[in-house]
């Protein structure tokens, strides 16, 4: 690490090893190479002059690149793409008059960042499967545990622990949906010249169509892809950058939800993100444990929801067959989002898989409310011992009220069962009262919610992509 000058902390600290080195220019660079040498032996086998000896000479060197001979040219000629098809001629002397016959410099760039998007999805796609995984275990162990559930952050009916995770697992698993329909639908540029035209091809096979139309088919086989878009400008169109960057938009959004509810958890100290046995939780308070990796989820979360408007603006921006305003601006966003979710998808694997359940005070705080929750069947209860419905009703309401002032002004505990018991007008007792405590008896489909769940949606798809169970990820700091 540099001291002295500005580092990316998406390198530095957050995004993982094999996604950092997706976006290096050591990848990019040997990406160019391969397609060079798919655009050669595509026009080699449509019957261009171009030999099996000058395919083997780029073949040869296709990973040996030359950076500082490349950097040196590009100075001079203030272009990337010719300075590497210059580097890459002085170790192919041979190859050197076909090296990126008939294409435009967006051949390689393009092309390229189509093939890093697809394999940054599969890196992410994978990390995600494995969330999936473990949050469907989550769910299975505790989908029968009791919790108060929310609205507006206020006390409601209860819900289990498990069923609660189901709600992060279905975002993930929406975002996972989305993240295979867009992985799917790519296509590379292919080769389609200046301004989309393929007008130098056509040239260069003499006006022969049926060669031409050959030629992008036999390159997207080459490169691992099923076909090239079929019309394009000079570039491929932004409105592909939107929607892989709206997938990785959706994962952040998914992670931010996901990390809120485990902040306000925290607080309330049923459940906490792991806390490592020397952590130290703040530099002033000894005592603290600050959701710190929950926060930092949320925090690139919301990078990356803002980084999603930089493709957007710039696809509609672009003008007929390209300007060159989207290029800074793709080195940057594009990167920079997968670099982001990776490091998102990371923090959410390590504190997903390392949850600290608190039943006891789960049970403490239904306790504190659930008198309020069962009102309603000690209502029918006392009805059914011979009571009048209605003014029950209004004795009810009325305890509740008083109840509800003794937790609130007083600081006292929640003594509604109490007052029921010593009000002649209900004809239960403690016992009876007593019964309807029982906090699994307010859950109502929860658990059953969760197994359906998993095992009609969650299982099948873990099933399907088992090959990609298992991985380790690291935090760094």
């Amino acid at each position: 690490m540099s001291e002295d000058k500005y580092e990316n902390p998406l390198s530095t600290r957050y995004a993982g090893k094999e996604m950092q080195y997706l976006y290096s220019p050591e990848k990019k660079f040997r990406t160019w190479r391969r397609l060079w040498i798919a655009l050669a032996e595509a026009e080699k086998e449509l019957g261009l002059p171009i030999t099996e000896e000058q395919i083997d000479e780029m073949k040869a060197h296709a990973d040996d690149i030359n950076f500082e001979v490349a950097k040196a040219r590009e100075k001079e000629v203030r272009h990337d793409v010719m300075a590497h098809v210059y580097a890459y001629g002085q170790q192919c002397p041979k190859a050197k008059g076909i090296i990126h016959l008939g294409a435009t410099s967006c051949y390689v760039g393009d092309n390229t960042d189509i093939i890093l998007m697809a394999e940054a999805l599969d890196i992410v796609r994978k990390k995600l499967i494995n969330l999936m995984d473990i949050l469907a275990r989550f769910a299975d162990t505790y989908k029968d545990l009791p919790t108060l559930a929310f609205t507006h952050f206020q006390p409601a009916q209860p819900t289990t622990v498990g069923k609660r995770s189901t709600l992060w697992l279905q975002d993930f698993e929406m975002d996972l949906h989305d993240l295979d329909y867009v992985r799917g639908s790519l296509k590379l540029l292919g080769s389609k010249g200046t301004t989309g035209t393929q007008a130098s091809f056509l040239e260069l096979f003499d006006g022969d169509q049926e060669k031409v139309d050959k030629l992008d088919p036999l390159i997207a086989e080459k490169m691992g892809f099923e076909a090239c878009y079929p019309v394009s400008g000079q570039t491929y169109s932004r409105k592909v950058d939107t929607r892989v960057m709206n997938v990785l938009a959706g994962i952040a959004s998914s992670a931010s939800k996901f990390s809120n509810d485990l902040r306000l958890l925290q607080h309330l100290k049923e459940i906490e993100e792991p806390f490592e046995k020397d952590q130290i939780g703040s530099s002033a308070m000894a005592y603290k444990r600050n959701p710190m990796r929950a926060e930092r989820m949320d925090s690139l979360s919301r990078y990356v929801l803002t980084d999603a408007a930089n493709p957007a603006i710039t696809a509609s921006s672009q003008w007929l067959e390209r300007t060159l305003d989207d290029s800074a601006n793709r080195r940057i966003s594009i990167p920079e989002g997968f670099l982001a979710v990776d490091g998102i998808l990371n923090l959410c694997l390590n504190v997903a898989d390392g949850l600290v359940v608190y039943p006891k005070v789960i049970e403490k705080h239904l306790k504190e409310e659930l008198p309020f929750m069962a009102t309603e069947n000690i209502l029918m209860d006392a009805v059914k011992a011979g009571g009048d419905r209605q003014e029950l009703h209004e004795e009810i309401r009325k305890l509740s009220m008083e109840a509800a002032r003794n937790v609130k002004e007083n600081g006292g505990e929640n003594n509604l069962l109490e007052l029921i018991a010593q009000d002649p007008a209900f004809p239960l007792d403690a016992k009876d009262l007593e019964k309807t405590m029982d906090a699994s008896a307010y859950i109502g489909c929860a658990p059953q919610q969760v197994t359906n769940y998993l095992n009609q949606v969650i299982r099948p798809i873990l099933k399907e992509n088992e090959d990609l169970l298992g991985i380790e990820v690291e935090i760094s700091v």
